[in-house]
């Protein structure tokens, strides 16, 4: 059985890079090579959705090289859409987009324009995200909204990620065992597998080891469905 969407966090690139005594911007650009390349492995499995923790509102906090150096690797990536449209691929963001920089914000709107019609894969990009502020925002709009009575499906509406399945995996990579602050009532049920590989050494052996460790796992959902 093959999940359907699984989202990751991907951690371990400082330490990737640290490890052989590398600059940790060098394990952000290898982190990236990475990205591109369990896109490939999703789309050859068979997986219809896929969620990276790219940027998280607490990364604010991290020095501002750092930051300035995301930023330079996010505009690179939104550089290539000619890559992902030849894939089929269908990029999204999700994320409280309006504190980045104008141009990253406008280079993320043309790269959902220019893919949206592709339907092989969706990749989502999780950019300046937050469950809890995206919780928040989730409630202002209910409140907007004038609803009195609010149920499930009210808020599954008003989330960020309306309109993509919840993940039936979330894997996180570099051996920390927690979300962070990630898709925290998407992942309700969720299975969950922490691994101690560092995210730019996740390869191909390692995503299938993934699958299998899914598959081998009986899914219970308790009163979400």
């Amino acid at each position: 059985m093959t999940p359907s969407h699984i989202a990751f966090i991907m951690d371990g690139n400082g330490r990737w890079a640290e490890r052989r005594h590398l600059p940790r911007k060098y394990g952000h650009k290898m982190g990236t090579k990475t990205l591109e390349r369990v896109v490939d492995l999703a789309a050859k499995y068979g997986v219809k959705t896929v969620t990276f923790y790219a940027f998280s509102t607490e990364n604010w906090s991290r020095p501002q090289a750092e930051i300035d150096y995301l930023f330079t690797i996010f505009r690179i990536f939104l550089d290539e859409i000619d890559k992902y449209k030849d894939k089929d691929v269908r990029i999204r963001f999700i994320g409280n987009l309006t504190k980045l920089p104008d141009d990253i914000v406008a280079a993320c709107d043309k790269m959902v324009a220019e893919t949206m019609s592709n339907d092989a894969l969706t990749v989502v990009i999780a950019l300046n995200y937050g469950s809890w502020e995206e919780i928040a925002s989730a409630v202002n709009t209910l409140i907007e909204s004038g609803k009195k009575d609010v149920d499930k499906q009210d808020i599954v509406d008003a989330l960020y990620t309306r309109e993509i399945p919840f993940p039936d995996l979330v894997v996180r990579t570099g051996g920390e065992v927690r979300l962070s602050n990630f898709l925290l009532l998407q992942s309700a049920y969720s299975e969950l597998i922490f691994t101690d590989i560092l995210w730019p050494d996740f390869d191909e052996k390692a995503f299938c080891s993934v699958l299998e460790e899914y598959s081998s796992r009986e899914r219970k959902y308790g009163g979400l469905k």
